[in-house]
């Protein structure tokens, strides 16, 4: 089962229990490249990569 159920899900106190716990999160960096072999995953890798090359060339056309 994935999430909470419906029943109860968002009372007050959960509500109030969340907000609690989030609050108590440690700070983590955020993933930089989505992991996995799932379509979705590839697609998302593909696009930084992209990105990351687009910015490399943009960097050198700058330098030059």
């Amino acid at each position: 089962m994935a999430g909470p159920s419906a029943r109860g899900a968002r009372s007050m106190r959960n509500v109030e229990k969340q907000k609690k716990k989030a609050r108590r999160v440690i700070p983590r960096a955020k993933v930089g490249v989505a992991l996995g072999n799932t379509i979705g995953a590839r697609t998302k890798a593909k696009k930084a990569a992209g990105k990351r090359l687009q910015a490399k060339a943009k960097a050198a056309a700058k330098k030059a």
